[in-house]
């Protein structure tokens, strides 16, 4: 089998691979702490669930629109706007099978070969894959710790070039919980202007935020018609296997990025978007208590991981992820995640595997119980004792 040339550029999600080999220990006997993939441990909210219930029941199990429901792209439309402050109407929106598949069709529909695509760095991973899936050029904007993991705004101007189609950025931000402040999404609304630039603003974390607001790129004056915004339910509902996301872009685009998903999906499942209308329509509470949660154990996470020699942690102001520097261990974050898998029994990912700068970092997800996390704690302390 001869396979296409762009295949060798695709990359992939380590978190997927590193839970399948921890998967595999636990097969064997072992006990393994999951801190490794970015899932809310809590269930579906009950509304939500029963909201699909109903639709199955009533027979919403059928086609339906490429772009999604009607009644769905009216809640994201009025939720988007109320939220963000600017207008938006339904034939803005594109609903997906996740958050994906906005950042897939985004780069299709709009980078060519040889253009270049401004990123974070360390960041999501497929980011970079679908950016050399279609042959152009990522160029990372490195997240600094020293900055709470926010990239210099002047690094920004300085690598935009003739050849640059697109900035991509994230906030609050996997893998590192930093939040991009307002001044630095104006200058990017600066930058983008000037430039005559796109914009993906994956905003997929906007809900799990633990101090002040959550301030989008779309409420910038003048970039509506140059930013695409990335949202779902994955996060914010508990909703991951749902697979249910949405794009909010200017209209001329979401008439391609439709016809995208028709060539590929079909649609998205007709029962799971009545649950989206419900989850942002019906009651608030299961999400806020579950960031309230988040929270609690995030004030656990961080001060144990800086009570342990050679690891320092920032305090991540979202999501749900904390991003230690573990230089001090004297370990690669790849050896050492490796040997806390099987000396410590806790899953943890590579700061690598979100780029070459996240070398001498791993990544933790505190989507797990405190007495887990507690747990986690004492046994890395003990495994890191022994280097």
């Amino acid at each position: 089998m001869k396979l296409a040339k762009a295949m060798s550029r695709l990359g992939t999600e380590t978190a997927f691979e590193v839970l399948a080999k921890a998967r595999a220990l636990e097969a064997q006997g072992r006990e393994i702490i999951h801190l490794e993939i970015g899932e809310p441990d809590f269930d579906t909210p009950s509304n939500i669930i029963e909201a699909a219930g109903t639709a199955l029941m009533e027979g919403q199990t059928h086609y339906c629109p490429s772009a999604g429901i009607p009644e769905l792209r009216q809640a994201i439309a009025e939720h988007i706007a109320e939220t963000r402050g600017v207008d938006v109407v339904p034939e803005q929106v594109v609903v997906t099978p996740g958050g994906k598949p906005v950042m897939f069709f985004a780069i299709l529909a709009l980078v060519e070969e040889g253009d270049e695509v401004l990123y974070p760095n360390p960041g999501f991973p497929i980011y970079e894959s679908m950016i050399n899936f279609v042959g152009a050029k990522p160029v990372p904007l490195v997240l600094e710790e020293d900055r709470g993991f926010r990239f210099d705004v002047s690094q920004l101007r300085e690598k935009v070039s003739p050849r640059t189609k697109m900035i991509i950025i994230n906030s609050p931000q996997n893998p590192t919980g930093g939040v991009l402040t307002k001044e630095d999404l104006e200058e990017i609304a600066a930058v983008a202007t000037e430039r005559d630039l796109m914009v993906l603003s994956d905003e997929i974390y906007d809900r799990i935020l633990y101090e002040g607001e959550h301030v989008s790129f779309l409420s910038m004056p003048g970039v509506q018609d140059r930013t695409i915004l990335l949202n779902g339910y994955s996060k914010t509902y508990a909703m991951t296997g749902w697979r249910l996301g949405y794009g909010v872009m200017p209209e001329g685009l979401a008439e391609h990025i439709t016809r995208l998903m028709t060539n590929s999906n079909s649609c998205t499942a007709t029962f799971t978007q009545w649950a989206g209308v419900e989850a942002l329509r019906g009651p608030q509470d299961s999400s806020a208590k579950m960031v309230e949660e988040f929270k609690r154990r995030r004030d656990v996470i961080v001060p144990g991981l800086n009570a342990i020699d050679g690891i320092r942690c920032a305090m991540p102001k979202g999501a749900f992820y904390v991003f230690p520097n573990v230089e001090g261990t004297g370990m690669s974050e790849r050896d050492l995640a490796d040997y806390l898998m099987e000396e410590a029994g806790v899953a943890v990912l590579a700061g690598s595997s979100f780029g070459e700068y996240g070398r001498g970092f791993i990544r933790m997800s505190y989507a797990n119980s405190i007495e887990n996390i507690q747990k986690a704690l004492a046994n890395i302390e003990a495994a890191v004792s022994k280097l």
